[in-house]
């Protein structure tokens, strides 16, 4: 313990003899210093200094101007900006064993310069990594089914994955969508063959019932026609005219046999057959 303390107390006294050299050395070569010194960083970025080779105390620096001892300072510029990562198709295989190529879409930023300097050689590559790595991950753990339905879900279970995994790299994961999900050529030959034959089924329920219930209604109607003939001989006529629609239609009608019922009763009883029969002349009227 004395010796690790004896070492730190050694480079904190060499560190300020090197911190007053470089003072010295700014102020002999003054105003030609201050072009080294005196640095610039934009609105949305932060410098993370380093003076001899730790990190100096307050922090990121910025924006706007900040300052820096020549020989014993190193910065680095650090982008707080949202960036946008488009995650490269994966293929992966599902729950239910089925092979689909799945891409998506990142949103994150830098919430923390200092810490993702600190902390991690290289906070975006590894957010990308760490991105395509959660998709394939996720994906695998859920049936076909899910994955095609429950996009949403799926987007805020990936985001929260990883945001809690980039928390300690200074990274703040806005926003994750899932883009496309392409499933095989013979898989979507096999699903539309069943989206078909579902719906033709639903077809052909829904026909059979319109059928039913026009037989019901057809079964109702012939029982209001069957109290009334007149009814009936109207509802032909009508059908006539239906049938008509130019001028120059030609329709055949037929004598309805109702119209010679009172006749063909008066032959019966009078027996025109019948060679004995005398009475000629009532037959004759009758048949005028």
């Amino acid at each position: 313990m004395k010796e690790a303390e004896q070492v730190v107390e050694e480079n904190r006294t060499c560190g300020k003899i090197l911190t007053a050299l470089s003072w010295v050395l700014v102020v002999l070569t003054m105003p030609f210093s201050l072009f080294v010194c005196f640095k610039v960083v934009q609105e949305y970025e932060r410098a993370v200094i380093f003076r001899l080779g730790r990190l100096l105390s307050g922090g990121a620096k910025g924006p706007g101007i900040f300052f820096i001892l020549p020989c014993i300072d190193a910065y680095a510029r650090v982008d707080l900006r949202t960036r946008t990562y488009d995650i490269p198709p994966q293929e992966v295989l599902t729950k239910d064993s089925v092979t689909v190529s799945v891409d998506a879409v990142v949103y994150y930023r830098v919430s923390n310069a200092t810490v993702s300097i600190a902390n991690v050689e290289n906070a975006h590559h590894s957010t990308r990594l760490l991105a395509q790595t959660t998709l394939r991950n996720i994906m695998g753990q859920r049936p076909l089914h899910e994955i095609l339905s429950e996009r949403e879900s799926i987007s805020q279970h990936m985001k929260a994955l990883l945001d809690e995994a980039t928390d300690s790299w200074g990274i703040n994961v806005e926003r994750v969508e899932i883009k496309d999900v392409r499933l095989p050529i013979q898989l979507q030959r096999a699903m539309a063959a069943e989206a078909e034959a579902a719906r033709e089924a639903r077809a052909k329920v829904i026909a059979a019932e319109g059928e039913q219930k026009a037989s019901r209604a057809l079964r109702e109607a012939s029982e209001v026609i069957g109290d009334s003939p007149a009814a009936l001989q109207l509802r032909y006529l009508q059908t006539l005219s239906k049938i008509c629609h130019g001028k120059f239609s030609t329709i055949v009608f037929p004598v309805p046999l109702d119209l010679g019922t009172p006749f063909l009763d008066e032959l019966k009883h009078l027996d025109l057959f019948n060679p004995r029969n005398k009475d000629k002349e009532h037959l004759i009227q009758i048949a005028q």
